[in-house]
């Protein structure tokens, strides 16, 4: 299946989980419309400088995070990181994480959020 981009949906959410600022989401591919694993979400994600996603807890998903432009601080699990374009993280089941936009550059995420089994 392919799908252009001018076909991706996009939102803003204000204040996500907690944090500062605003977040777009373009979401690349629908779950359980366009997607038949059980990923509930595969969306870049973009930050401006001073805008956060605070923290929150993952319960039988996982998330994966890839950078794709600009520098991350990231809360993971409680240590505190650094990741710049190339870099990746994932959050497992019962792990938690933030992350904010570092420095003067917009920070854009590849994001995906795989549940566990069939939930």
């Amino acid at each position: 299946m392919f799908k252009q981009h001018a076909a991706f949906t996009s939102e803003v959410r204000t204040a996500m989980r907690g944090g500062d600022g605003s977040v777009s989401i373009e979401h690349i591919w629908k779950p359980g419309v366009e997607m038949g694993s059980p990923a509930r979400m595969f969306s870049r994600l973009i930050l401006q400088p001073g805008c956060s996603i605070g923290w929150h807890v993952h319960e039988n998903e996982e998330e994966i995070f890839y950078i794709l432009a600009g520098q991350a601080r990231i809360d993971d699990n409680g240590a505190e990181i650094i990741a710049n374009a190339g870099d990746s993280v994932i959050t497992r089941s019962g792990e938690g994480h933030a992350v904010a936009c570092e420095g003067s550059d917009t920070l854009e995420i590849l994001a995906c959020i795989v549940r566990y089994g069939n939930e």
